[in-house]
């Protein structure tokens, strides 16, 4: 092997340690898809079988148990170098493209970009306000900034936070409606201006 990706020994022993793929894709964050890819990858490179396949899940090999201590010593020396990095986020540069709906561009994400950069000024952020979900399968963005979970397996979703929506009407409208809303329920009897059924905001 002239190069040798550390991604994959890093899934390697996430499955190792967690016993399935399932399991390991969600301490990991990263899709079963791209999980099971990374164990393939790194047995054919080494020419060794690492996991016998049964129905209570992935069995390590000898092979496997042997790699692994192995596969720690360069997890430790990685967790080291990536101490002895800490505190220079100030030399990160590159391009960075962002996409988050009209509203989320509009009212959340400048200040979030604002705080990103003082940390970080040889960054390069774009933000490319849009609805559409489909903007990382095509490669149009880095980063997709969504209030729904994505349906593809190839992409890795994390929460960021909470946005509150309130309601708001006129006290004329509620003389006439009779009665105010005390919950979500109370506005099936109210006539709603808002997003429609779109959860895209």
């Amino acid at each position: 092997m002239e190069q040798f990706d550390w991604n994959l020994l890093k899934s390697f022993l996430g499955v190792l340690d967690a016993g399935s793929l399932s399991a390991a894709a969600r301490k990991l964050h990263v899709s079963q898809p791209t999980l099971g890819r990374h164990v393939g990858e790194l047995e054919e490179a080494l020419g060794v079988t690492l996991f016998e396949r049964g129905r209570d899940g992935l069995k390590p090999t000898q092979a496997a148990i042997a790699i692994a201590e192995h596969a720690r010593a360069v997890a430790a020396s990685t967790g080291a170098v990536a101490l002895a990095a800490a505190g220079r986020a100030k030399d990160v540069t590159g391009t960075v493209r962002i996409t988050a709906s009209d509203v989320v561009a509009t009212y959340v994400m400048p200040q979030i970009i604002a705080d990103l950069l003082a940390e970080m000024p040889g960054l390069e952020v774009e933000l490319v306000p849009s609805n559409d979900i489909e903007n990382l399968l095509r490669r149009d963005a880095d980063i997709a900034v969504r209030m729904t979970r994505p349906a593809q397996l190839d992409l890795v979703a994390r929460k960021m936070g909470e946005i509150e929506i309130s309601t708001y009407a006129h006290r004329d409208y509620l003389l006439r409606a009779g009665s105010v809303p005390e919950g979500p329920a109370d506005l099936a009897g109210h006539v709603v201006i808002g997003y429609d059924r779109s959860d895209l905001v």
